[in-house]
């Protein structure tokens, strides 16, 4: 399956906790379909719309949802979760609990949120307890928590199904910022009991920007007020003479508004295609073994610090260090110029592997970075 990808060979790329490159079955998808838009446009736009459901069924599976209805494609995870914090009738003394290293996007549409007088309290979670952390602020009246499954700084991953059983205990609604997680490790939405789930495809998914996975419990939907409406939304969406007895879809395309990104949706279900063939089991296998081999070379090298988790249980796709009596942004130029595609994040270097790089990669990062 290593062959799905044709990087170029001057590269090393570990950035898929940013956006990631496309496997060949992805780019011979959307070559495909604008050939086919150029010669017929939509004369099959039947077979689009049956695309779009076959990817809302791949993204059940990659979650282990209970059903498809329960999944929403929307174009970003701010999106997401916008729809989510404008969609909850908030009441006076309503609080959100939220974490200390979130990515801004997890942090703004909450704190958003204040000028309705909804309380954003934040918890330190940079010690060995971080669920603990977030579960001692809640009280009853936390309204919801929110948290990402995977740092994106550190890589810190949390113990979803902990902060699950919190939320269902406190009667709390449960949002999963899953980004860095989809694509990477496996991930049960059941098991750990969430009543959102939010995560672009253009990380560790394989696919294009603007698509992203919106997961909605079936029995929560009701809870959202919906702050988006169009043609696509509503139960029936192929009777365009009765649309004054609108309905809203009873599935999560309800909060689907307008067209759907059809391109796109092409591309990403190419993308999982390859990634369910494999298994995330063999995936998270294959990915974790690169962090810790990564873990491995860089502990020997002398004045590097390592940032990330060092518990096996804490452990995802990401690791970030820094090196001492070193500018993080020299050394992030020196390596960009050996070819190296990585980010700078957190006050260190955040390399993010997927299955396919090569141990001989990774040895030559940690070369790189000891000459340094």
């Amino acid at each position: 399956m290593h062959n799905e990808f044709d990087l170029d060979p001057s590269l090393i790329y570990v950035n898929h906790a940013a956006v990631a490159p496309w496997p060949q079955r992805t780019v011979r998808a959307v070559q495909q379909f604008a050939e086919e838009n150029g010669r017929v446009g939509s004369r099959h736009y039947q077979q689009w719309l049956a695309k779009e459901q076959q990817l809302k069924q791949a993204l059940a599976e990659l979650i282990h949802a209970e059903s498809a209805d329960e999944i929403a494609l929307l174009k970003n995870t701010s999106e997401g979760l916008s729809i989510i914090a404008r969609g909850i009738d908030w009441q006076p003394h309503d609080n959100i609990v939220i974490s200390n290293q979130e990515f801004p996007s997890n942090f703004i549409v909450w704190d958003a949120l204040r000028a309705q007088g909804v309380e954003l309290r934040i918890a330190d979670i940079s010690g060995h307890q971080p669920e603990r952390e977030m579960i001692e602020l809640m009280d009853a009246n936390t309204r919801l928590l929110s948290v990402s499954a995977v740092q994106y700084a550190s890589g810190l991953k949390m113990d979803l199904a902990q902060l699950g059983l919190a939320c269902l205990a406190n009667n709390t609604l449960f949002c999963v910022d899953a980004i860095q997680q989809l694509g990477a490790l496996q991930f049960d939405v059941q098991a750990i009991q969430a009543d959102f789930v939010v995560a672009d495809g253009h990380k560790w998914m394989l696919g294009p920007e603007g698509l992203a996975l919106f997961y909605c419990k079936q029995s929560t939907m009701p809870q959202l007020a919906l702050q988006q409406h169009g043609w696509h939304m509503v139960q029936d969406l192929s009777d365009f003479s009765t649309m004054h007895d609108w309905q809203p879809a009873h599935s999560a395309r309800r909060f689907e508004c307008g067209s759907p990104n059809s391109l796109s949706i092409h591309a990403l279900h190419a993308s999982l295609s390859l990634l369910l063939e494999i298994g995330m089991a063999q995936i998270e296998q294959q990915l974790l073994q690169h962090v810790q081999q990564l873990h491995s070379l860089f502990t020997e090298i002398p004045g590097v610090q390592i940032l990330s988790p060092h518990q096996h249980a804490r452990q995802s796709g990401i690791f970030s260090f820094n090196k001492q009596y070193t500018d993080p942004e020299a050394l992030y130029q020196f390596l960009l110029d050996k070819g190296v595609v990585c980010a700078l994040r957190g006050g260190g270097i955040r390399f993010s592997p997927h299955f396919y790089n090569r141990r001989e990669q990774l040895e030559l990062l940690a070369h790189w970075v000891r000459a340094f």
